[in-house]
């Protein structure tokens, strides 16, 4: 049987468990597995490598940056991103060897396509986290300006005091990459001034549980485009499937 997995902490809000279990289901893949591997610390990632041997890891918060230290080999994309969220694991001469990807690029580029135009010039990025690194790559390569905000001073960021109505006027899109929203905490949301948004903003939530966030109602309430993560989620999940199946890779 071929184990596949997520590791992170805590694991109640994901669905990458179900996402997989009704994969192999629906595709008739009978000789794979995917479980929830929830690590306190990511220090004990090894001891879960010997006791589960998997071909193959998700990677969630808060594990997306520190994790790097933990492998043998990194994409260079994602080393770019300084994140990773896919962990192929291979046995080359009977050695385990650990490569990491990113594939919520993927996810967030798929998400974001449908909705984009030239007249989105600019872009607020909420988080500095592992999936904030990831947003902020993708918004470089789509060329749009972006400032990111942070609950603390850190080099290179604003804080959400610095949000003024001139920022969020000029700024089309606005990104959620913090886990606020998420399930169980479902009514915390980013503190920001809604009462500015208007039909010309898209609000994009990395959370997908629940599909619609605190934060992207209140987008909805004052005419907002919204965008759930759940269709990153699906296609960062194929993306992983991608990378666990190339033998190159």
């Amino acid at each position: 049987m071929r184990r596949f997995g997520l590791i992170g902490f805590p694991l109640g809000h994901s669905f990458s468990k179900r996402y997989f279990s009704e994969k192999f289901l629906r595709e008739n893949i009978r000789d794979c597995t995917y479980d929830n591997f929830p690590l306190a610390d990511i220090s004990r990632l090894h001891d879960l490598l010997s006791e589960y041997d998997p071909e193959g890891l998700n990677v969630t918060i808060p594990y997306k940056s520190t994790v790097l230290n933990f492998l043998d080999r990194i994409d260079p994309e994602a080393v770019e991103v300084g994140a990773v969220n896919v962990i192929s694991i291979k046995k080359p001469g009977g050695k385990r060897v650990l490569t990491g990807f990113n594939s919520d690029i993927t996810g967030i580029i798929d998400t974001l396509t449908p909705v984009m135009n030239p007249q989105i010039t600019g872009a607020i990025v909420l988080g500095s986290g592992g999936s904030s690194k990831a947003v902020c790559h993708v918004l470089k390569k789509l060329k749009i300006q972006y400032k990111l905000i942070s609950r603390e001073n850190k080099q290179g960021a604003l804080t959400y005091q610095d949000l003024n109505p001139s920022i969020i006027a000029n700024s089309q899109l606005i990104i959620n990459t913090t886990p606020l929203g998420m399930y169980p905490e479902t009514d915390s949301k980013p503190d920001i001034q809604y009462n500015l948004l208007g039909k010309d903003h898209i609000l994009f939530d990395l959370v997908y549980n629940p599909e619609i966030t605190a934060f992207l109602k209140m987008g909805q309430e004052r005419g907002c485009t919204v965008l759930s993560g759940l269709k990153m989620l699906y296609s960062q999940a194929e993306r992983s499937w991608e990378i666990w199946n190339n033998a190159s890779e």
